[in-house]
This record gives C-alpha cells, sequence and structure tokens, in this order.
C-alpha cells in the first residue's frame, strides 16, 4: 500500500551542509533516513509516513532544533516565494558588507600602523593591542557580517556536540582573533560567506533551469463555448474534454488531441525532437510545446496540474532528491574526514609545544589552519550541483531520468534488453493478411477479434480495431471478457465462448492441427505478427498484422555497440519467426520470443548473472516486471503505458531511439565531472593540510582555496546544463 507522503518546507535549507543534521534529528521520529528525501532545490522536505505517521508538530520541533523553520508545505511557484528571495539577497548583502568592511578595516590598519606589512602580520607576533580600535571596529563588523548565518548553526552543533563546518570556521575565527590576526579572521570570515553564496547561488541557477520547464506553461487558454466563441479563461478553470483554441505562434496550455486544424508544432520543450512535429485531427498534442503558422482547436486530456509538462517537472524535483551512490559516498566520507581533522588540529596544537619545544603562537595558528582546511564545503557541495545539473540537462533532451543514482547506473551499463512491439518496432502494425477457416467470413472473423480487443492498448489490438473500423464493421463489447497477460483472451459473443491469443496460445489449448500450423508458418514471415481466434470447438481465423522496424533502430544499436555496450538482447513475447525476422533487422545479438512476462523478468535476471548491468527498454504493461526487474528501466514515453512508464527510471519522452546513445554518453560525463570534483575537492585538502605541515600555509588562502574549489566544482558541474544539445562525437566506455 503506498504510504501518505508528508511535504514540509524548510526554509533556510539551501545548502548541501544542512541536510546532514536535519537527517539526524528527523531520522529517529519517522523510521529512518530511507523514508527522508530533501529538495535543496526547492527547500522541501518529503517524509514518507511509516506507522504510526510521524506528527507534524514534532517533525517541525526537530526542524526548530537544527537552527531552521519549516512549515507544511504549500504548492505555490518558488518565483513567488518572498522569503526564499530575501534570504538570498540578504547573504548577498552581507557577503558584500563583509568584504568592503575587511577592506576598510585592512585599509585604516595599514595607515595607522605603518604600512601593509604590519597590517598583515604573521602567526601571533602581532598582537591585538598593536590593531588600532577603528582597525579592529572594521574587522569585527566583517567577521559579524561573514558568520551572521553560520553562529546560529555553529551553536547548535557545539551543544549536540556535532562539529560541522559552520562550528569549525567559528573556532577558526574567534582563534584568529584570540592571537592577534585581525585581518586574517576577517579575511576568512568574508571568504567563508562568499563561499555559502556560491552554494546558494549555483542551487539557485539549477533550481532555476527546472523552474523553466515549468514556466513554458502559459497561464490561460482560449476556452470555446457552445456557441462557438471564445474566452480567456485560467488553464486550471479548463475542465478534462473541454474545446481550446491555440492561435499561430502559442504555446499549447494544456495536453489533448487535435479535433480542427493541421500544422507543424515544435514539440523540442517535451520530446527533446529538433525538428517541427506535424500535427492534424485526432493527433495529441502536449502542453508547453509551440504552435507553428496554423490554428488548432484541442479537445483536452489532462488538467492542468496533471499534464506531461506538469508530470515532469514534478518527477525531475523529485529526482533530485534521491541521492546518488556518489553523494553518499561523500556523507560517509565528511562524517569521518571532520573529526579526523579536528583530531589533527588538536594534535597540531599541542605536540610542537610540548615534545618539540616550539611556541604555541606558531602551534596554534597552525593548528587554526588545519580547522580552517578541514571545512569540506568543495567536497560537499561537488555532488549535488552536477547530478541536478545532469537531470535537468537530460530532461531538456526529452529525456526523463527519475535520479541522480540512475544516472550513474546509465553510465555502466553492460547489456540492453529491448522489447519488439512499440520499441524496437514503430508499434503501430497494420493487419496485412485475413485467413477466415472452418467456414467463418472474413466480416464475422473481424468483428469476433474486435470484440475481444476493444478494451485492449496493446498496439496488434490497435490494428485489428483500425481495420474493423475501416470496413465499417458493428463491433460490441464481448461479455465476460478475461485477459490473459501476455497470451491473449477470452469472452461470450452471443451466448458462444470465444478466445483469442498467439501461436503459443493455440498450443497451451492443444487445438492445433497440422494445417492450422501449416498456415501460421506461411503468415509469420518477414516479421509478422499472426492472431489466432477460435472457439470452443475449432480455430475460426487467422489475423496476419506486420509493423515496421524503427527506421534508426540498426543505427542505433550500432552506436551503443560503439560506445561499449557489450550485449544487446530482443525479448518478445511473439513468435520465434516473427521475434528473429525483426530481430535481424534491427541487428541485435540475441532473441527471445514467446515470453510471458514473468519469463522476462527471469530473462532479465539472467542476463543481470551474465553481463552485470542490464538495462531493458519497453513500452507495454507485460513489460513493466522487467523494467523494474532491471538495473536501469528505460520506457518509451509517448506511446508506452502508464505502468511501463511509472516502472522505469528513465523515460523517453520521444519514442526515439537514439536517445539512448546520447543518454550512455551523457550518463558517462556526468559521472567523469562526479569523479573530478572529488578528487579535485580532496586534492586540495590534501595539499593544504601538506603546507601545514610544512609551515608555509596562511589561513586566509586556505579558505581562499577552498572557495575557489568550491566555484571550479560548481563551474566543471554547471557545464551540464549545456549537455542538452546533442554530442557528435561517439560515447567512450566508463568502467
Amino acid at each position: 500500500m503506498e504510504r501518505d507522503v508528508l511535504e514540509i518546507r524548510v526554509h533556510g535549507m539551501d545548502c548541501a551542509e544542512e541536510v546532514a543534521p536535519l537527517r539526524r534529528e528527523l531520522a529517529p521520529l519517522v523510521g529512518g533516513e530511507e523514508r527522508l528525501r530533501f529538495d535543496l532545490l526547492t527547500g522541501k522536505l518529503s517524509i514518507a509516513d511509516g506507522e504510526p505517521p510521524a506528527r507534524v508538530e514534532a517533525v517541525l520541533a526537530a526542524i526548530e532544533r537544527t537552527g531552521l523553520r519549516g512549515e507544511i508545505w504549500s504548492s505555490e511557484r518558488l518565483s513567488t516565494d518572498a522569503g526564499l528571495v530575501w534570504r538570498r539577497r540578504s547573504r548577498s548583502v552581507l557577503t558584500a558588507v563583509s568584504g568592503l568592511s575587511a577592506a576598510a578595516g585592512f585599509a585604516v590598519h595599514a595607515t595607522l600602523a605603518g604600512g601593509a606589512s604590519s597590517a598583515l602580520g604573521s602567526e601571533g607576533s602581532v598582537t591585538a593591542a598593536t590593531v588600532p580600535m577603528a582597525a579592529r571596529f572594521c574587522y569585527a563588523l566583517a567577521i559579524l557580517a561573514g558568520l551572521a548565518t553560520a553562529l546560529p548553526k555553529a551553536w547548535i552543533a557545539l551543544r549536540r556536540m556535532r562539529p560541522d563546518i559552520h562550528f569549525l570556521m567559528v573556532i577558526a575565527v574567534t582563534g584568529a582573533v584570540g592571537i592577534g590576526e585581525w585581518f586574517e579572521a576577517a579575511t576568512v570570515a568574508f571568504l567563508f560567506s562568499v563561499s555559502l553564496a556560491l552554494e546558494t547561488w549555483s542551487l539557485s541557477r539549477a533550481r532555476r533551469a527546472v523552474q523553466s520547464l515549468l514556466d513554458l506553461t502559459p497561464e490561460t487558454a482560449h476556452l470555446v463555448r457552445d456557441d462557438g466563441t471564445s474566452e480567456e479563461v485560467s488553464c486550471a478553470a479548463v475542465p478534462v474534454g473541454a474545446r481550446i483554441r491555440v492561435k499561430p505562434g502559442e504555446r499549447l496550455p494544456l495536453d489533448g488531441v487535435v479535433t480542427a486544424g493541421s500544422g507543424a508544432v515544435n514539440q523540442a520543450p517535451i520530446t527533446g525532437e529538433s525538428a517541427p512535429v506535424e500535427k492534424g485531427p485526432e493527433d495529441p498534442v502536449f502542453a508547453g510545446t509551440i504552435n507553428g503558422d496554423a490554428a488548432f482547436e484541442i479537445r483536452t486530456t489532462k488538467l492542468a496540474g496533471d499534464t506531461t509538462l506538469a508530470r515532469i517537472t514534478r518527477l525531475v524535483e523529485e529526482a533530485q532528491s534521491r541521492r546518488s551512490e556518489a553523494e553518499r559516498w561523500v556523507d560517509r566520507f565528511a562524517r569521518v574526514y571532520t573529526p579526523v581533522v579536528l583530531g589533527l588540529a588538536l594534535l597540531a596544537l599541542v605536540v610542537p609545544p610540548t615534545l618539540l619545544g616550539r611556541g604555541w603562537e606558531a602551534s596554534s595558528y597552525h593548528a587554526l589552519v588545519l580547522l580552517v582546511i578541514a571545512c569540506p564545503c568543495a567536497l560537499v557541495i561537488s555532488t549535488p550541483v552536477s547530478i541536478v545539473a545532469g537531470l535537468a540537462a537530460a530532461a531538456r533532451h526529452g529525456i526523463l531520468v527519475k535520479g541522480g543514482g540512475h544516472l550513474e547506473r546509465a553510465a555502466r551499463l553492460d547489456a540492453i534488453a529491448f522489447d519488439k512491439t512499440g520499441t524496437l518496432t514503430e508499434g503501430r502494425p497494420t493487419v496485412v493478411e485475413v485467413v477466415p477457416l472452418d467456414g467463418h467470413s472474413e466480416a464475422e472473423l473481424l468483428t469476433r477479434a474486435a470484440s475481444l480487443e476493444l478494451q485492449s492498448e496493446h498496439p496488434l489490438a490497435k490494428a485489428i480495431l483500425a481495420r474493423a473500423a475501416a470496413q465499417g464493421l458493428a463491433v460490441r463489447p464481448a461479455d465476460g471478457l478475461r485477459i490473459l497477460a501476455g497470451r491473449g483472451a477470452t469472452a461470450r459473443i452471443d451466448g458462444v465462448e470465444l478466445w483469442l491469443g498467439s501461436h503459443r496460445y493455440l498450443e497451451e489449448r492443444g487445438e492445433e492441427t497440422p494445417d492450422v500450423h501449416r498456415r501460421l508458418d506461411a503468415l509469420a514471415v518477414g516479421g509478422r505478427s499472426v492472431v489466432v481466434v477460435g472457439d470452443a470447438t475449432h480455430v475460426c481465423g487467422l489475423i496476419a498484422i506486420a509493423d515496421r522496424v524503427r527506421p534508426n533502430a540498426a543505427e542505433t544499436l550500432r552506436a551503443l555497440r560503439a560506445a561499449g555496450i557489450r550485449r544487446m538482447i530482443m525479448l518478445s513475447g511473439d513468435n520465434a519467426a516473427t521475434a528473429r525476422a525483426i530481430g535481424d533487422l534491427a541487428g541485435v545479438d540475441e532473441v527471445r520470443a514467446e515470453l510471458l512476462p514473468d519469463e522476462k523478468v527471469s530473462a532479465v535476471e539472467e542476463l543481470i548473472a551474465r553481463y552485470g548491468s542490464v538495462g531493458m527498454v519497453g513500452d507495454g504493461v507485460n513489460d513493466a516486471p522487467a523494467l523494474a526487474r532491471s538495473s536501469l528501466g528505460i520506457a518509451m514515453g509517448r506511446g508506452g503505458s502508464d505502468v511501463a512508464i511509472e516502472s522505469a527510471d528513465v523515460v523517453l519522452m520521444s519514442d526515439d531511439l537514439a536517445k539512448l546513445p546520447w543518454l550512455v554518453a551523457h550518463a558517462r560525463r556526468t559521472l567523469r565531472i562526479l569523479r573530478q570534483n572529488i578528487a579535485f575537492s580532496i586534492l586540495v585538502k590534501v595539499v593544504f593540510a601538506a603546507l601545514t605541515v610544512l609551515g608555509t600555509a596562511r589561513m586566509w588562502a586556505a579558505i581562499a582555496a577552498d572557495m575557489g574549489a568550491s566555484l571550479a566544482v560548481i563551474a566543471n558541474g554547471l557545464r551540464l546544463l549545456r549537455a542538452a544539445e546533442a554530442r557528435s562525437e561517439p560515447p567512450r566506455p566508463a568502467r
């Protein structure tokens, strides 16, 4: 049973480091960390309630204990959140005040003390008394402004005996003041404030990238009245089934089906397709897409909050709150790293004076430098920025990835399994031959088959229904319809028990005769699928249906093979002859046919045992179990069933297989950037730790290096936002 989700807006949660104390406070209340999801983009905390559900009052109180404030989530757009805007602006103002005050303090200090060298000081040789009072006032203002947001959090960390970045910074700055290094203390406070502002800016940039998706949808629609006139109304007020009018050049306000008009629509915001797509009556259209030079009338199929674009936006926001393996590793590393460096700083303070006879002032300074180095700002921010940018870039390209972990798994795929109908083929099959048997007519056979398929969404069923409609046959629902997953259906029509299914289902029933077998083999050529219709006594006839292989299927598989995907397998419920013919045309390495849904799951499990990481690409209800079981489930979004889309980890919104090589390349690029950021962040720490041991590191240089590292990893991660344009070079295998 699906759990209720409690959603809370956490004011002030715009730094990755702030998540750790929230996790510690809330996990015992809700039954474990796995129930918590933190969305830094929107400041949202989602809690999957257990039994009994967490009390709202207790959760809000726990948030208060971390120095933040929570309230029940409301659905207004982020751009209207005045509190969020004010926090960003106030942090920028405080950073500016800190920087200007530090500069003013240095100028005053240098002027009154006789030069810049006197103002700089040297590891405690300048005492607090030698710093002019006016300079100390400016430095103190710089320190207070720079640490304004850190002080409350540092106090909470001290009370709970859990040192964090804010605590370490406050101790380092206080210690620098204590040994007379006022300029260094002010500089460190300013640079730390700049570092936090950079992190907030980077998340705001990613937040805007996601928000821009939602902003694609117009706020109003032209609703058509019964008398043919139209009025402009809010999209939220348009019901399902209403008629709306879209003028040339306008964005479509809602999902729907074209009822009048024809022309080209730019679907790039939803599907990533570079060229406009021709639309006419009965064609589906999506909110946020751009009408060309034609006027359309559309029958709406979704409410404003349920459109494809709204779902994409929600899923992208949810996806970035699911931590990737890299993010979990960084959390574990930082949890051990900070206490270790604190211990080293204590040793650096005590050992040289007591064992080596060195001065306490220099030792104190070196210990404080180590505390500054201990702040893992760049390391903590390195992963979430890269993950969010990677997810947003994929969404812009028409690929919906439901979490950072799925993006990482896409980079490590060893093999990919494909469904046949609607995946490797176009999914628009047509009836090419009807063979009545035992005295039945073609019209009678088609009518019975259409009645049995009337409630099915399978592409083969749609082909039979389309042929019956083209011949003007009267089709009515069958009685007692029973769907046999992966095999067929049974029902009663005019009191007669009828069945419909595949060659395999015919064999299961034991009703196959040599003549029927011969006719089946003759029809199942060139990739045709054959549907058998029968009653309790005999086979009534056969219907041959043909579906074309997607034009780019073979090229896509070649590109995947060049990218290092070792094996491509087709898993189909169709007969062996048809599956082999399609597999040969598409260029798969292996074909497995006549599989029921549970057998597809078994096949995926076997492939995982053999090859390692295995992706599954499908679109139907019967593919959903295999999608869920695979290492990475990939659904075809436009023609896929809702069950398949919900079960998948990745959705190709345009049904374009050519997106797969791009996805692999993009995922590997994201993984490379993640590794680069983590390695660079750790390298900076190691270098400055070594310089501190040698006695050459300055405190301001350490924090400047940390800020520079933060800026570098942010810039490196945000490069992924430019990856929404397809890359021409082939992806490289990444192990």
